[in-house]
């Protein structure tokens, strides 16, 4: 997708999902044979529910239909939520991700740490690295410029705030 497009794009549908109280995460455009794929992820601090991406991508239809920003071939547009091992890259990311578990690989080199987020501020992250046979977590500070890239981890047996509320 050119730059140009893209630019198009943002501008174009911005309006409509913050008019939803949603953050516009990502834009791509890419082939499926002769179809295109207009593929929108959006995000909120309270997650997206299904009911309000099929809500959005109705108003993109709309939107899209009276404009020319796709041009005139066919195309499917998908509006979803990111993933759950969603890559952290903008700091809200990080502040949506507090008390979730992530892989982080540190900047200059090849080394990795698995943590729970704690807590988020303007410069780096309180973490809690979980303790290794026996052994008790241990807190460590992380800068964000000390971070390269950092993806949440999925949790199967992790138990959910509702459960550990009750």
């Amino acid at each position: 997708m050119s730059t140009t497009q893209s630019e198009r794009l943002r501008g174009l549908l911005e309006p409509l999902v913050s008019a939803q109280q949603l953050d516009l995460e990502e834009i791509e455009v890419s082939r499926a044979g002769r179809r295109g794929v207009l593929r929108i992820i959006v995000d909120s601090d309270e997650g997206v529910e299904l009911d309000a991406c099929a809500e959005l991508s109705r108003a993109i239809s709309q939107k899209l239909d009276e404009t020319d920003a796709m041009g005139e071939g066919e195309y499917v547009l998908e509006v979803s939520s990111p993933g759950a091992d969603r890559p952290l890259t903008e700091h809200r990311h990080y502040v949506r991700a507090t008390g979730r578990l992530a892989r982080f690989h540190l900047a200059g080199g090849s080394d990795e740490l698995v943590a729970r987020i704690l807590a988020v501020d303007e410069d780096g992250l309180d973490l809690e690295v979980p303790g290794v046979k026996g052994r008790k977590p241990t807190a460590r500070r992380l800068a964000f410029d000390e971070i390269d890239r950092a993806r949440v981890e999925i949790e199967f047996n992790r138990k959910d705030k509702k459960e550990e509320e009750a």
